[in-house]
């Protein structure tokens, strides 16, 4: 702490070693510059403290690169319904004390209110989705980190300062502390601060669409709370979203309520109170304790790597089509990050570049999941733009094969290898769905294997 007391009160101090002549380690450094750090260790800033960013944070530092860990509301958290898949229990050893439940039957309930219960028969006896709430999943992350020598600074980041690229100059990071200006130099740069967050415009990322995402937490009465005890329930319709869906997600002591929309985000508390009259006769006695809005990415950015910057989580866009998952996504994409950092730096022993970013993260990353984004979003063109094509996603649900290529998919997050012969049944169901739903012919598809990612 001593250290960053010094640096944060400097407002352009130089912490890097002055470039020495020499060949660069690989192609993509530039070529007058040595990759060599002297006396030092390579020093990261993680911008956000979300999954994204703590994870990549602790990454870091437990790889011996010294970080800097910014957020600016380290007592809030992003609006969220909550759910993980199974593996991220494991993966990312979350403690069961930080799960609230244990969901083993969701309902997916289509315009028409056909209600199709997805989990019952399928899942296996060990298996559940687990629903967490945000601000203790992030403050548990946040304080991993810390733990593992990264080093958190509650403050609002308000400018980047971006050297040329070709300069082994370091980024510079404006900040406010307790109303306080200060700076800090650090050589590379995690972005981690959401959707409309500043680091993707320090850098000129260019714009996306987003989405908006709005929830009302709900506190029930014993007996109604009972039935959602180990139940989540999805909605589809016009009524609650044009094309996403609506949810009812079950935590400790509440419920969380709510839906999306990246068409008309400028009606979206009207689609809330649809939403509300959709689950009235199972929320009554409620009350409100809790209302929240934010923006959700939806689609990768062009732009996620430029220069010594790096963008993770919702900042680069990594929240899929159809099913609106980030939680996972964000934290694989900030640990996937740091450790490109971390291989690339040998241990924080070298500098490193741009294309030292692209190929140790992007390149990782998009092998990894692009498949699965592309796949989401054509399931979301074809059975999200009509209220047709909502009945048909719904019918089709109800297939126990479905369900359980689904299932293998999400709480596991590989590929599902399933049976030839269903295979060859589910795309026939699938044309059939649609055929009586009045929705193939209208635009151009090709009926994959659903929910086979």
């Amino acid at each position: 702490m001593a250290a960053l007391a010094t640096l944060t009160h400097s407002p352009h101090p130089t912490l890097l070693s002055p470039p020495k002549p020499g060949k660069p380690k690989s192609q993509h450094r530039p070529s007058a510059i040595t990759a060599a750090i002297s006396g030092r260790k390579l020093r990261a800033a993680v911008i956000g403290g979300g999954p994204a960013g703590s994870s990549a944070a602790e990454t870091l530092a437990a790889g011996g690169i010294e970080t800097f860990l910014f957020e600016r509301s380290p007592n809030t958290a992003k609006p969220c319904g909550g759910a993980i898949p199974l593996c991220m229990v494991d993966e990312f050893s979350i403690p069961p004390n930080l799960i609230d439940r244990r969901v083993t039957r969701m309902k997916i309930i289509s315009p028409s209110n056909l209600t199709v219960d997805f989990g019952s028969k399928t899942l296996k006896p060990h298996e559940c989705i687990p629903m967490l709430r945000r601000e203790v999943l992030d403050s548990f992350l946040r304080s991993r980190a810390v733990s593992s020598g990264a080093c958190l600074i509650p403050a609002l980041v308000t400018h980047l300062e971006v050297p040329p690229s070709s300069s082994s100059n370091p980024y510079i990071i404006h900040h406010t502390v307790a109303g306080t200006k200060r700076s800090l130099a650090v050589d590379v740069v995690v972005g981690a601060d959401g959707a409309n967050g500043k680091t993707a415009k320090f850098i000129n990322a260019g714009g996306y669409a987003s989405a908006i995402a709005f929830q009302e937490r709900i506190r029930l009465p014993e007996e109604e709370m009972g039935y959602y005890e180990n139940l989540a329930e999805m909605y589809v319709g016009e009524d609650v979203s044009p094309d996403f869906y609506g949810w009812v997600f079950p935590k400790c002591d509440h419920v969380a309520v709510g839906t999306g929309t990246v068409r008309r985000k400028r009606d979206i508390r009207a689609y809330q109170r649809r939403m509300r009259e959709r689950v009235r006769e199972k929320i009554r006695g409620g009350e409100v304790i809790k209302v929240e809005a934010h923006p959700i990415p939806e689609h990768p950015r062009a732009v996620r790597v430029r220069g010594r910057v790096a963008l993770v989580g919702d900042a680069a866009g990594y929240v899929t089509k159809c099913s609106g998952e980030g939680i996972y996504f964000a934290a694989k994409s900030g640990r996937m990050c740091g450790e490109a950092i971390v291989r690339a730096s040998e241990g924080g022993e070298r500098m490193v570049w741009e294309g030292d970013l692209k190929r140790e993260y992007l390149k990782e990353w998009d092998a990894k999941y692009v498949a699965t984004f592309r796949f989401l979003d054509l399931l979301q063109r074809v059975f999200y733009g009509s209220d047709a094509g909502r009945e048909a996603l719904v019918e089709l649900c109800g297939d126990e094969y479905v369900q359980r290529m689904t299932f293998d998919s999400y709480l596991y997050k590989r590929l599902a290898h399933g049976n030839a012969w269903e295979d060859a049944k589910l795309v026939f169901n699938t044309v059939g769905s649609l055929m009586r739903c009045n929705i193939l012919g209208r635009r151009e598809m090709d009926p994959p294997a659903l929910f086979k990612i």
